[in-house]
């Protein structure tokens, strides 16, 4: 099977594929054996199209008129997302949201577990949270060195650089920024940057001049 990881894959498909994946799961816990692009297109409101041509940069993954095998494409997108692999994860800054992120954790329904997290805080510090550890952030290079693939950060945007920085030199490959600071990183180093106000804001924009049907 290909992997992810193919140059030649479109940034955009590879972004939908954890989305796919996630749907086919549901499917296979139904006991459901196969399934069409429309019904996955219904399911993850991805038109059928798109689905198809995604699809097809992996090779032939089902078959006209018959559509997609349920197993199959569960097992592909395993191997592909490297779902039996768990990336350990750090997360600096136990605020509100950093803690919710502490007590849902992603072992529930991926391959991501965040087994450490760093603040400043004295009343978090040394304590589990979400079953969790909380270290001080004075602590983050000792912890964290050549240990940790992906970071989380939840931190006032005024320190994102600063921590980001010392992050890069810990080896991490990847950071989630939750904050609405624009960090740079070096370009071996990927970041994708959620803001959530920007999203609400987006969704809103939509709602009042792009109405659904």
């Amino acid at each position: 099977m290909n992997s992810i990881q193919n140059n030649k894959i479109p940034q955009a498909t590879a972004k939908r594929l954890p989305l796919y994946y996630r749907f086919i799961m549901n499917l296979h816990a139904s006991g459901k054996q196969r399934v069409s692009s429309k019904e996955l297109s219904d399911a993850v409101k991805v038109d059928s199209a798109t689905i198809r041509r995604d699809f097809s940069y992996f090779g032939a993954l089902g078959k006209k008129g018959y559509g997609y095998n349920v197993n199959y494409l569960l097992s592909f997108f395993r191997q592909t997302l490297n779902q039996d692999e768990v990336v350990k994860v750090c997360l600096i800054g136990v605020g509100n949201l950093g803690t919710a992120f502490l007590h849902y954790n992603f072992m529930k329904n991926n391959n991501s577990s965040i087994e450490m997290a760093f603040d400043i805080d004295e009343s978090k510090v040394g304590k589990d949270v979400g079953g969790v550890p909380v270290y001080h952030l004075d602590d983050l290079e000792d912890k964290i060195q050549d240990e940790f693939e992906v970071a989380i950060l939840t931190v006032p945007a005024q320190a994102a650089q600063q921590i980001t920085d010392r992050l890069v030199k810990t080896g991490v490959k990847g950071i989630l920024n939750f904050t609405p600071a624009r960090i740079n990183v070096p370009e071996e180093i990927r970041i994708h940057h959620i803001d959530l106000a920007v999203e609400l804001q987006s969704l809103i924009y939509f709602l009042k001049n792009y109405p659904l049907k």
